[in-house]
């Protein structure tokens, strides 16, 4: 007969297997990192009483370009920021209307100007280029160069509210230029 003191051994194959419980710190370490687990699961995929990582990067990626806006507004970082706001983008709107419209149309869809609305583009793509393009213009093709009139701020808000409008295809003016990725 055997005690509960005694060992139980299993052999196979000539190895001599004890039937020894995990210790206590261990076991304790398993059972934390499962309450840990389930807690983790419901507090950000289940109830979502946090924010999830994708949130928390979004918030962050805005925050940076809100910090780079504001340490030069005429960045492209700020045309970005603008275009991503839809209060300041009514404001920029308002701009383009006043300034732009008489040349590229109300809805942009070209005038005198290119129809600023399709997937071609004659002065470049990314937002860079746009904001060049406002601030600079082009005098050879018949724009002005807006930054000298308006001031670099509104001329910003142009280009952003023209990065909006980028594939939205209104009718209007031929394609002129590059066909956007």
């Amino acid at each position: 007969m055997t005690s509960p003191n005694d060992k139980i051994v299993h052999v196979y194959d000539d190895i001599e297997e004890e039937d020894n419980h995990l210790p206590n710190w261990w076991l304790f370490i398993l059972y934390a990192t499962m309450v840990f687990a389930f807690g983790y699961w419901f507090v950000f995929h289940t109830a979502k009483l946090a924010p999830g990582t994708r949130e928390a990067y979004q918030a962050d990626v805005k925050a940076l370009l809100e910090a780079r806006a504001k340490a030069n507004p005429t960045s492209p970082e700020a045309l970005l920021a603008l275009a991503a706001d839809p209060a300041r983008l009514a404001t920029a709107k308002g701009v383009f209307l006043a300034t732009c419209a008489a040349c590229h149309g109300q809805k942009a869809e070209g005038i005198i100007g290119p129809n600023l609305t399709d997937g071609y583009w004659i002065h470049g793509k990314e937002p860079a280029d746009l904001l060049k393009a406002a601030l600079e213009g082009f005098p050879t093709k018949g724009m002005p160069a807006w930054g000298q009139i308006l001031g670099p701020e509104k001329c910003v808000q142009a280009a952003a509210y023209v990065y909006t409008l980028r594939n939205t295809n209104v009718p209007g003016k031929a394609p002129q230029g590059e066909k956007l990725d």
